[in-house]
């Protein structure tokens, strides 16, 4: 979400009001509703204070409120398609599902939803309020059901989407599983090695009067460290990683610095890469299918994009799109498309059959990036061998170096 800084013209006076929205079209339309006047400018700007400490506070207690669970949300909507399906009423099915859900959150969402379509608003409208917590995706797909009468179709459409999505989040948890925890336990065992061990030797390296090597150097100065700052290195890096954490969340600028340096990371790019555009093509071509139009289609889809690099070069496309260019041309455009994958489009165009190319081309990236989850270990492999051997290195070197020079002076006397 982004914030604009919108002069508006009401009943003879101008106010300057903070709109909070996805474009400058979005914000326009929020301020004429607000204020009801006339938008005289409309300014891009940072997050206000206010906005800022309320992120905090958010973030801070975010432990103690109830979050939408992905699994809650595609269990809510699988439950709803199958009892629209049944042809029970909106309402009733909706009040029976807030009644039989484990998420509180989702409960009082829900029993809101239920209330303001009892009170004649429809369901859209209804879910309009909680965009942030269902997503643009589930207000798309409810409007396309509404719009072709058929809801239980688009809801079945969009638990499938949300299903597909969270078993790739799922994938990549599974995968990168084993690497963190090899890797924190290398590093606690490090740790205790430096912290109880070094010590030991420490009396008898300071008997030795004699210049120590560099990698005693290292091994005494950490141990010192660790020893003696120990406490408020780990809540300095408590503290630092919050940090990171919440400006990255709030700081558009810092957080599009972050998406593209992430992406030049070895092995950490070419997940990111086809994870992205796997869940970019996998939700343009469902809501092509389902008869969204593809103007529609696009900004959907993008708003589903996490990388901020690869969401701006997104949005080529579906502004060439709103322009008149081709889809093909537009994915061109944005540099992220290998040749093989403009092609297919424009055969898609040119024969009428886009729905089944964006489908083959969804299946190809699903394809890429399950083969980079499953051997995510061959590739990590290396890292994590060369890491140890570089810690075991440092100890065998800092340890026995100077044991090895104090052998050879006591055999010279």
């Amino acid at each position: 979400m982004r914030y604009y800084n919108v002069l508006v013209l009401a009943k003879g006076k101008k106010h300057q009001v903070i709109i909070q929205s996805n474009d400058k079209k979005e914000a326009i339309e929020k301020a004429k509703l607000k204020q009801n006047g006339i938008v005289l400018r409309v300014e891009e700007t940072t997050m206000p204070v206010e906005e800022k400490l309320k992120a905090l506070k958010s973030e801070l207690l975010s432990f103690k409120k109830g979050k939408i669970k992905r699994q809650h949300l595609i269990a809510t909507i699988r439950q709803l398609a199958v009892m629209t399906n049944a042809g029970i009423p909106i309402h009733d099915a909706i009040v029976e599902i807030a009644n039989s859900t484990a998420s509180d959150k989702l409960k009082q969402i829900l029993l809101d939803i239920g209330e303001n379509i009892n009170a004649g608003i429809s369901l859209s409208q209804a879910m309009e309020r909680y965009k942030d917590q269902l997503g643009n995706l589930t207000l798309t797909m409810v409007r396309l059901g509404e719009q072709t009468g058929d809801m239980a179709s688009a809801l079945f459409t969009l638990a499938n989407i949300l299903e597909q999505i969270d078993e790739n989040v799922r994938k990549f948890k599974k995968a990168i599983r084993y690497p963190l925890i090899t890797l924190t336990a290398m590093a606690i065992a490090f740790t205790i090695l430096i912290t109880y061990v070094v010590p030991k030797f420490k009396s008898i390296f300071e008997k030795f009067h004699a210049e120590l090597p560099l990698p005693t150097k290292i091994l005494l100065w950490l141990e010192h460290a660790f020893n003696t700052y120990g406490p408020y290195i780990l809540l300095g890096l408590v503290v630092g990683i919050f940090t990171i954490s919440f400006v990255y969340k709030t700081n558009e600028d810092f957080k599009y610095t972050m998406d593209k340096f992430f992406l030049k990371i070895y092995l950490l790019k070419k997940i990111i890469y086809y994870s992205q555009l796997n869940r970019f093509m996998l939700i343009f071509s469902e809501l092509v299918k389902a008869g969204i139009p593809v103007v529609d289609a696009l900004d959907n889809s993008v708003q589903m994009v996490d990388n901020s690099y690869i969401k701006q070069k997104l949005e080529i496309v579906k502004n060439m799109v709103e322009k008149g260019s081709s889809i093909a041309d537009a994915f061109k455009e944005t540099g992220l498309f290998e040749n093989m994958i403009i092609q297919m489009i424009t055969a898609g165009e040119a024969s009428g059959q886009l729905d089944a190319m964006l489908a083959k081309i969804t299946e190809y990236y699903g394809m890429k990036f399950n083969y980079i989850l499953d051997n995510l270990s061959s590739y990590i492999e290396p890292i994590m061998l060369a890491i140890i051997a570089a810690m075991v290195l440092l100890l065998a070197l800092g340890i026995f170096l100077p044991m090895w020079d104090m052998a050879k002076v006591v055999g010279q006397h």
